[in-house]
């Protein structure tokens, strides 16, 4: 019985966090309009203050989620992200891995799937913190080059969320990014035990307990270190092959 009233609960719960979150989103149009009027041409400045009240919103959104025993989160290292230059790349168990990252980190600038654009919950705050679509273009390219020289810049290399069997597999182009424009690059590892919130999941098929979050950040890497020796197609290879070990390895249990 006990177990049975802690399902209802939680399934409780989603199903507001979901009307919740959809409700901030049609609100933050009000709110984020003034940052987000003159998007894609809005100032670093007006990005910085539309970012804070993004991550200080989502960071609200996410106290709901610990406080209803939908999931709890530890983060470690988070103090190390915000560098200028700094290019992070995170594996994508769930859909609520950028509101993880980004309500502990409101510096990060981020790289966003296109379709988001026509989301009504996301439009906005894309637009005030001046995320940028992944058009997979030469101009996205050049984009990341310019945010790298003042900014730090999110990415989730994998595209897309992860499947079901857990296996991170990295596209080359994140690390092409790294090799070509960071300063630094750092990889955020995100376990999550059990999987919930995968692409195409239904949000009322919830799992039987709550789930646990923990997002740690990893060592830098020095991108000059892997251009050392080899150009830049080739280390761009052998450090997606590093990253993709890397976060296979971490994300196992």
């Amino acid at each position: 019985m006990a177990e049975k009233l802690d399902w209802l609960k939680r399934f409780s719960a989603t199903l507001f966090g979901f009307v919740l979150f959809g409700v901030v989103g049609v609100l933050f149009k009000i709110m984020l309009y003034p940052y987000a009027k003159n998007y894609p041409n809005n100032d670093l400045q007006t990005q910085l203050k539309g970012r804070k009240i993004v991550s200080r919103t989502w960071a609200f959104f996410v106290r709901y989620l610990v406080w209803s025993g939908i999931l709890e989160v530890k983060y470690q290292g988070f103090e190390r992200l915000g560098r200028a230059g700094q290019l992070v790349l995170a594996n994508h168990p769930s859909l609520l891995d950028v509101v993880l990252i980004f309500s502990k980190e409101p510096r990060l600038n981020c790289i966003v799937k296109k379709d988001l654009m026509h989301n009504p919950s996301m439009t906005s705050p894309i637009k005030a913190c001046g995320f940028l679509p992944n058009t997979e273009s030469e101009e996205l390219l050049e984009q990341c080059e310019h945010i790298l020289q003042e900014q730090a810049l999110l990415l989730f290399p994998e595209g897309t969320r992860t499947g079901w069997d857990g296996i991170v597999k990295l596209h080359r182009g994140a690390t092409s990014i790294g090799l070509r424009s960071a300063k630094v690059i750092t990889p955020i590892v995100i376990k999550m035990c059990p999987l919930n919130f995968k692409k195409g999941q239904a949000w009322y098929k919830i799992p039987s307990r709550k789930i646990c979050y923990e997002l740690s950040v990893g060592e830098d890497i020095d991108p000059q270190q892997w251009l050392a020796e080899k150009p830049l197609p080739i280390a761009s290879r052998r450090l997606n092959e590093y990253l993709e070990n890397y976060f296979n390895s971490q994300t196992k249990d």
